[in-house]
Order: structure tokens, then C-alpha cells, then sequence
């Protein structure tokens, strides 16, 4: 297992990415070889989110930056590929979000929690063909989608027509109630008129 591990880092490492792209600089101007600088990087982002202040933050930042950055090119360019790509790790990343919510107050106490978080949003955003957001949206949330799409389709209508009601029932209530209020305010029969400037004759 580690021999493959190895592997696929060699092969991403050597792949053309952003990421490999920054290496190759730095492997440039310092003559530190790209396998010993992404390893360096890896275990000092690691140890600082096992034993950092705010790796919170840092996890997050890990998860959105990255991806929020490449989406943005994404729309921007022509191919569509690419917009799919990012939009599967959107889906996963949002369906992962729900998830922490609900299990961050048993899952924060234990101790490489966010490094372990961290790993899992790289993996989902590596830019391979195995990587996480794809795995598990072919795996499962596009089976369960497909399988429910029906029900969820009728839920989000059905919600969707009560909130355009209620919207709608608020609006009216709210200019009937203005109305009123216009009409019990006492009028000024005669106005008051404004003290004249000009000196008296």
C-alpha cells in the first residue's frame, strides 16, 4: 500500500497543476528537489494542524481558497468540463458541511480530527481522475440522487408554492396595514404657514 501511496505521489508530482507548477519555481530558485519540498509542505501544514492555534481556519481555508479560485476560472473559460469538475466538489463539500455540522460536537475532541478533515478536502480536490469529490458522487450521492429525484422534486415544488403564498399573503397584509394606518392619521385642515422673512411695513 505505502509502494502505491508512493506512486501516485510521484505521478501527481510530475503531472502539470498549479500546484506543481509553484514546485517547479521553487525547485528553480532554491535547487531543493519538488518531492522533498511537497513533503517538507505537507508535514508542516500536518503537524501545525494537529498541534496549531486556529487550524480550524486553516482547514477551511484548505477547503475553499483552492477551489472557490480554479470555479472562478472555471466559469470564465469556455470549456465546460472543468465547470462540471468543480461543481461535483461543491456537492460533496456542501454535503460534507451538513454532515460536520451535526457530528463537529463529538468529532471536535478527538485529536487529528482536522488534520484528518484536511486530507479528505485535498483528496476531494485533487486534480487526479480518483479524486474524492468524483469517487463519491459517482459512488453515492448521484445513486441516491437518481433514486429520489422524484420525491425531491415534489418536496421543493410543494415548498416552494407554500413560501411564494406566504410571501404573498405578508406582502398584502403589510400594504393593508399601511393603508389603514394612512387613513387614521389626522389630516391638518389648515396647514401652518411659515413665519414671513420680509420687515415689516
Amino acid at each position: 500500500m505505502f509502494a502505491k501511496l508512493k506512486e501516485r505521489f510521484e505521478k501527481f508530482l510530475n503531472e502539470k497543476n498549479f500546484v506543481t507548477d509553484c514546485l517547479a519555481k521553487i525547485e528553480e530558485k532554491t535547487g531543493i528537489q519538488k518531492r522533498y519540498l511537497a513533503t517538507g509542505a505537507v508535514s508542516i501544514t500536518g503537524l501545525y494542524l494537529i498541534f496549531g492555534y486556529g487550524a480550524s481556519l486553516l482547514c477551511n481555508l484548505i477547503g475553499f481558497v483552492y477551489p472557490a479560485y480554479f470555479s472562478i476560472k472555471a466559469i470564465e473559460s469556455t470549456n465546460k468540463e472543468d465547470d462540471t469538475k468543480w461543481l461535483t466538489y461543491w456537492v460533496v463539500y456542501g454535503i460534507f458541511s451538513v454532515a460536520e455540522f451535526f457530528s463537529d460536537i463529538f468529532l471536535y475532541w478527538f485529536p487529528f480530527y482536522y488534520a484528518g478533515k484536511c486530507i479528505f478536502l485535498l483528496w476531494c480536490m485533487a486534480p487526479v481522475a480518483w479524486n474524492g469529490s468524483q469517487v463519491l458522487y459517482t459512488r453515492l450521492v448521484r445513486p441516491f440522487f437518481l433514486k429520489h429525484q422524484a420525491t425531491v422534486d415534489s418536496v421543493v415544488n410543494d415548498l416552494s408554492g407554500k413560501a411564494i403564498n406566504v410571501a404573498e399573503n405578508v406582502t398584502r397584509e403589510v400594504l393593508h396595514t399601511l393603508a389603514q394606518s394612512k387613513t387614521l392619521l389626522p389630516s391638518e385642515a389648515n396647514p401652518k404657514e411659515l413665519p414671513s422673512t420680509s420687515p415689516p411695513r
